[in-house]
């Protein structure tokens, strides 16, 4: 069984595109067209179901057509549409130097005394300064600045990354 923390989520199903099957992928990531992947993780009843790839074509750089194995009809397509879309860590192309937003969801957030501040639970990259939304180990929420100036270290394989917090920081957040 494919355990969640061992993917990442890229993108979401649209609507059916065209009659034989065809449906608009939405992605963040266009991880799967950089790898050459063979197939894509879709949450189907809260379970990650593999759907092979037979082809697809980027249509912008947040879409694309995809045709999926033994979805041949409209009606097939229709009911992935809304459908979650993730993809295999262990695929992914991330080096130590780049690793996408959407890849880090799940890592802890460590201070630079070693000292673990929460987990990510998402990253807000629509304004200018990009931040870090994460759930303290007091379970609270906290903004955390995802300057690369404060990113220390990336540790993909033990899925931690280190930052120097800005004195006081998460006094605020109490």
């Amino acid at each position: 069984m494919i355990k969640e923390k061992d993917v990442y989520k890229i993108g979401l199903m649209g609507k059916p595109h065209g009659i034989n099957g065809e449906i608009t992928f939405l992605f963040d990531d266009d991880v799967f067209d950089r790898v050459d992947a063979d197939y894509l993780l879709l949450k189907k009843d809260g379970i990650l179901v593999p759907f092979f790839i037979e082809e697809y074509q980027i249509h912008s750089n947040e879409n694309a057509f995809v045709k999926l194995e033994d979805i041949d009809s409209q009606k097939q397509a229709k009911e992935l549409t809304g459908s979650e879309v993730y993809f295999p860590r262990n695929l992914s192309d991330s080096e130590k130097e780049y690793v996408s937003w959407d890849e880090i969801i799940g890592y802890q957030l460590y201070d630079t005394k070693k000292h673990l501040v929460g987990t990510i639970q998402s990253v807000d990259d629509s304004t200018i300064n990009t931040l870090f939304d994460i759930k303290t180990e007091k379970g609270k929420d906290a903004l955390i600045p995802a300057s690369e100036n404060l990113i220390n270290k990336v540790d993909i394989k033990n899925r931690k990354i280190i930052i120097k917090l800005p004195e006081g920081l998460l006094d605020l957040e109490k």
